[in-house]
C-alpha cells in the first residue's frame, strides 16, 4: 500500500523539476566476512545447528523452539503492546498527511458569504450637493482556485510526503521486530536464569552436603572444628549467589509484563527453563542482495534517501515562477431579499503569476542546503547498510564461538565433577585434608555455572540471529496491509545510489 502511494508519486513527479529519485542499486558483498561463505562446525558436547544461505527467515521465526508458552506471549505482546499500537497510530497518521497533501492536485472550492454596512461620502468624489448614504450590502457565493505547478513543486512535496509515509510504515516494522526480539530474548534470559539458579542450588546443597560430611569426620574424630568453619565459609559464600540471579530474573519477568502491555502486578510470566525448549538446528540466512529488501532499519533509511531526493525537487521548484487560476460567483444585494434577483449576480476570472525576483540568495541557498541533506542521508544510507551487514557477521561469528565455548565448558565440567567426586571420596577416606576438597568444589562451581551461562548463550544468539536478518515481519498478520513484501529478486539497494540529475542541470549533490 505504501509502495503504491510513492509509485503514484514519483509518476506525477515526472514533469517537475529537481532529481528523480532511484532506489539504490544490489550490492556488490556475496559475504558477510572476508572468510567467505560461514559455516559453523559442529563441535563435541553441543548440538548440531547448520546455516542455510539464501533462505528467509519465517514470521513466526520463535516457533522454531517448540516451546507453546514461548508461542502464546508472543501472541499477547503482539495483540496488547502500546508501543505496536502508538507506532500503527502514527502511520495511520502518516498516511492522512500524505492524503492532505495530495489535496494541493485539486482546485479549491470554498463558499463565502459577508454582511457590511457603509457609509459614503458623495463629496469625495466631487458630488458636494449629494449628502452622504448609509445602506447594507449582502453578498453569497463559491470561490474557485488552482495552482497549475508547471514545476511541479507540490507534486514534489506529495512525493515527499509519501516517502514519510513510507518510513512510518517501516517503522511499525521496526517495532515489531524490536517487540518480538525483546519478548524472545526476556523468555530466554528467564529460562537461562532459571538454569543458573538450580545450578547455584545444586552447588549449595553440595556444600551441605559437605559440611555434613565434615561433621561425621569431626564426630570420628578425623576432621578439626577449623574444617567445619571452612566449609560452614564456603556455604555461606556460595548462598551469595542466589539474591542477584533472582534481582535479575524478577527484572526480566517485569519486563516481560510491559510488553503485554500489563503492569508488573497484573502479569505472572511463564517459568520458562532451557529444558522446555528446542535449539533451532537449521539457520536461514539471507544473501546481501536479499537482506537489505528485508531489515526495516535500512528500508527506513532509503525511504529518508527518497524523501530529500524530493525536498531537493521542492527547493528547486521555488525558483520557478508560481501561476495561480482563480474565479468568483456572488449574488449582492442591499437586502437580503434581493439576493435571489439574477441581476445582482457578479462574477470575476482572474490570472495571476508571482515570479522571484531577489530574495538575497535565500532561495539559492535552501537548494544548496536540500542537496546537502540529500548527501548526509545518503552516506546515513550507506553506514545504515554497512552496520547491518557487521551485526549478521558477528551474530555468525558468535554462534560458532558458542558452540566451542559449550563443548569447551561441557569439557570443563566433566572434569570438574570427577575431580570433586574423587576428592571428596579421597577426604571420606581420610586420604587428604579438606581444602583440596573446597578447591574442587570451586572449580565445580565455576564449571557448572560456565555451562549453563554459555548453553543459555547459544539460544538467545539464534534469536539474534533471526533479527539480525529481519524477523520475517513481512509475513505476519499482524503487519497486513502496512508493508508490501520483501522483493525477491537480487536487485536490491545499495549504499552508492543517488537520484538521477535534472537532464538540463546535474545537481553537484549526487554522490
Amino acid at each position: 500500500m505504501r509502495n503504491g502511494a510513492v509509485l503514484t508519486a514519483a509518476l506525477l513527479a515526472a514533469c517537475s523539476v529537481g532529481p528523480d529519485f532511484k532506489s539504490p542499486s544490489a550490492p556488490a558483498q556475496v559475504n558477510y566476512d572476508s572468510a567467505g561463505s560461514p559455516k559453523l562446525e559442529p563441535v563435541a558436547g553441543a548440538d548440531v545447528q547448520s546455516l542455510k544461505m539464501g533462505q528467509k527467515v519465517s514470521g513466526d521465526w520463535w516457533n522454531l523452539y517448540h516451546s507453546p508458552a514461548l508461542d502464546q506471549l508472543l501472541k499477547d505482546a503482539i495483540a496488547h503492546n502500546n508501543n505496536l499500537a502508538a507506532a500503527r497510530a502514527h502511520l495511520e497518521s502518516a498516511q492522512e498527511a500524505t492524503t492532505a497533501a495530495r489535496g494541493d492536485l485539486y482546485p479549491r472550492l470554498d463558499a463565502a458569504a459577508s454582511a457590511t454596512r457603509e457609509r459614503i461620502s458623495y463629496a469625495a468624489f466631487g458630488f458636494a450637493s449629494t449628502p452622504p448614504a448609509t445602506f447594507n450590502v449582502f453578498s453569497v457565493g463559491p470561490t474557485v482556485s488552482y495552482s497549475l505547478d508547471l514545476f511541479g513543486k507540490n507534486r514534489r512535496l506529495i512525493e515527499q510526503q509519501s516517502a514519510l509515509e513510507q518510513r512510518q510504515g517501516y517503522e511499525l516494522d521496526a517495532t515489531y521486530l524490536s517487540l518480538t526480539g525483546n519478548a524472545v530474548s526476556q523468555a530466554l534470559t528467564i529460562a537461562a536464569l532459571n538454569a543458573q539458579i538450580k545450578a547455584a542450588n545444586d552447588v549449595i546443597a553440595a556444600d551441605q552436603n559437605l559440611l555434613d560430611l565434615v561433621g561425621k569426620q569431626i564426630a570420628a574424630g578425623e576432621s578439626t572444628e577449623l574444617d567445619r568453619q571452612s566449609a560452614q565459609s564456603q556455604l555461606a559464600s556460595d548462598r551469595t549467589l542466589l539474591p542477584p540471579l533472582q534481582q535479575q530474573l524478577n527484572v526480566s519477568r517485569h519486563a516481560l509484563a510491559i510488553l503485554v502491555g500489563a503492569a508488573p502486578a497484573d502479569f505472572t510470566p511463564p517459568d520458562f527453563t532451557l529444558d522446555s525448549l528446542t535449539l533451532p538446528a537449521d539457520l536461514p540466512v539471507s544473501l546481501p542482495s536479499s537482506l537489505v529488501h528485508q531489515r526495516p532499519d535500512i528500508l527506513a533509511a532509503e525511504s529518508d534517501l527518497h524523501a530529500a531526493s524530493a525536498a531537493v525537487g521542492v527547493a528547486t521548484a521555488q525558483l520557478y515562477p508560481d501561476i495561480t487560476l482563480s474565479a468568483a460567483v456572488s449574488q449582492v444585494g442591499l437586502s437580503a431579499g434581493n439576493l435571489a434577483s439574477a441581476g445582482d449576480n457578479v462574477w470575476n476570472f482572474a490570472g495571476g503569476i508571482s515570479a522571484p525576483l531577489f530574495r538575497g540568495g535565500a532561495l539559492h541557498a535552501q537548494k544548496r542546503e536540500a542537496e546537502d541533506e540529500f548527501t548526509a542521508t545518503a552516506a546515513d544510507y550507506q553506514e545504515t547498510v554497512l552496520e547491518s551487514f557487521a551485526q549478521v557477521a558477528d551474530v555468525l561469528d558468535a554462534l560458532q564461538s558458542d558452540a566451542d565455548l559449550l563443548g569447551a565448558q561441557r569439557a570443563a565440567l566433566d572434569s570438574a565433577q570427577s575431580s570433586a567426586a574423587l576428592t571428596r571420596k579421597a577426604y571420606e577416606a581420610g586420604n587428604v585434608a579438606l581444602l583440596p576438597v573446597l578447591d574442587a568444589e570451586r572449580l565445580e562451581q565455576r564449571a557448572r555455572m560456565g555451562y549453563v551461562r554459555a548453553q543459555a548463550q547459544r539460544y538467545i544468539d539464534t534469536a539474534q540471529l533471526f533479527l539480525a536478518m529481519g524477523g520475517g515481519w513481512w509475513d505476519q498478520p499482524a503487519l497486513a496491509g502496512s508493508q508490501d513484501k520483501p522483493q525477491e529478486s537480487a536487485a536490491a539497494p545499495a549504499p552508492s545510489a543517488a537520484p538521477n540529475p535534472a537532464p538540463a542541470s546535474p545537481p553537484a549533490y549526487a554522490p
